[in-house]
């Protein structure tokens, strides 16, 4: 365990060692793509390291980071900047999670809305989602805490979801992220199964809620 780590409750790095790997065994999280973090202080979190596996995610696999840009930044994740920024854009923001859902991802790249027909994504979602549309993703990771903070406080939303590439979510509870994070995949899931069956899902008053 590295010397910052060691004042980091073991709660916490508990909770996203557990979480980390059910989201990992449903295909949320990879080798290559993915990251966890929680906020430890007003300027200081824990984020995965970039060569972390998140089915078995240690504290040896979990960094450190405050302000100071020194090495502790080169060693985690390539979303860190952008959870950095949305832990100083949002204050509820305890938690953050960076996930690529392959039913939701995929239907990003079709749509240009996410619209839940079944109960659970309808009441828990929202009826009409806005897919944000990165354009260029050879420019993606120098823009993308600006535009996803943008985004969310645009839409006044906890998540958002990216065209081809995933979600990013934040949250008081990462047990809360994760269990939206599924709710997004089911009903992403769902959706594309009724197009191929060609269900006639248009009506949003079915469920009267």
């Amino acid at each position: 365990m590295n010397i910052h780590i060691r004042e980091v409750d073991k709660g916490i790095m508990r909770q996203i060692s557990d979480v980390s790997a059910i989201m990992f065994a449903k295909g949320f999280l990879g080798v290559f793509y993915g990251s966890l973090s929680a906020r430890i202080s007003q300027d200081r979190f824990i984020i995965n390291k970039s060569e972390a596996i998140f089915n078995s995610l240690a504290s040896e696999s979990l960094i450190l980071l405050d302000k100071t840009h020194d090495y502790r930044w080169s060693e985690a994740s390539k979303d860190a900047h952008i959870h950095a920024n949305l832990y100083a854009s949002f204050s509820e923001a305890k938690f953050v999670s960076y996930a690529m859902p392959p039913y939701t991802t995929a239907f990003s790249l079709k749509n240009a809305t996410f619209e839940p027909k079944d109960y659970f994504g309808y009441e828990y979602l929202g009826q009409k989602i806005e897919i944000f549309d990165p354009k260029d993703f050879e420019t993606w990771y120098e823009r993308a805490d600006t535009d996803v903070v943008r985004y969310l406080k645009q839409s006044k939303q906890t998540f958002i979801i990216v065209r081809g590439y995933g979600v990013y979510a934040y949250g008081r509870d990462l047990g809360e992220i994760a269990k939206k994070i599924d709710i997004i995949e089911q009903s992403a899931k769902i959706l594309s199964l009724s197009q191929g069956l060609d269900l006639n899902l248009q009506d949003n008053t079915y469920y009267g809620v």
